[in-house]
């Protein structure tokens, strides 16, 4: 069991330096012996979860892309539950999506049972900045990240409500962090609305879980009292994806 909490710590710590790094690196991060360290990455680099650069650095490799593909899969699968808590305490659809590159891709969903209801295909992939999930994921990482995002899609404008502007918007992901919450008020399509809340893994926002419906009803809705009914789900969610040791109880606003 120790050697399969070692191996883990050496993967966790090539992806807290961005996917690479040194032997000198690895062992400031686990605290392991640096013989212990070579002899795991031996192990590693033959299954293929690790590679070896050519200036003698550590990669992760091809082999956990793999697994990352199945275990996203089956996040959506994991997910049903508690979007189906959300569809019951907002009679709303439910969604679940995740930041891939710089989109948004939506990859679990439950619809409302209301005859006039919205649908976000699974699957489909749309820019973070008109969306309120995207919001939510952008708004758990530094604004350098989301200003990266946002050159490199030239946010354009999908509904005359649609933020086109980087300060604005980096003003809007500074107010999801104060309020825990993202709106969408018509800025992917108009007459929808849709309010988003992070799912913590740990300390990361991983996904972002939502509810969508016709303006006027969302609208209708305390949106407080609409936001952290949903983050308590969205905190259960969470807890179950997170490891054990990394399991506190996080506070509702926690953006």
């Amino acid at each position: 069991m120790q050697s399969v909490e070692r191996a883990l710590d050496v993967l966790e710590a090539l992806a807290e330096h961005g996917g690479e790094a040194g032997l000198s690196e690895i062992a400031a991060r686990t605290g392991l012996p640096y013989g212990t360290i070579h002899r795991l990455l031996q192990t590693l680099l033959a299954r293929g979860y690790v590679r070896q650069e050519s200036d003698r650095r550590y990669a992760l490799g091809g082999g956990l892309v793999r697994l990352g593909g199945i275990a996203e899969s089956m996040v959506g699968v994991w997910a049903q539950p508690y979007l189906a808590k959300m569809v019951e305490f907002s009679g709303e659809t439910a969604n679940l999506a995740v930041l891939e590159g710089d989109f948004v891709v939506y990859v679990a969903q439950v619809p409302s049972p209301r005859r006039l209801r919205m649908f976000a295909e699974v699957g489909r992939r749309v820019l973070p900045h008109s969306t309120a999930v995207g919001k939510v994921l952008l708004a758990g990482r530094p604004d350098g990240d989301a200003v990266a995002v946002f050159e490199r899609t030239g946010m354009p404008r999908r509904t005359p409500n649609t933020i086109t502007d980087v300060s604005a918007m980096l003003a809007e992901l500074g107010r999801v962090r104060t309020v825990g919450y993202a709106m969408d008020l018509g800025e992917e399509e108009l007459g929808v609305h849709c309010l988003a809340v992070p799912v913590w893994d740990g300390n990361r926002v991983v996904a972002a879980m939502s509810v969508s419906g016709p303006a006027e009803r969302i609208d209708a809705r305390d949106r407080d009292e609409l936001a952290e009914g949903l983050r308590k789900i969205a905190l259960d969610f969470g807890n179950e994806l997170s490891p054990p040791a990394e399991r506190p109880g996080l506070p509702l606003r926690h953006v």
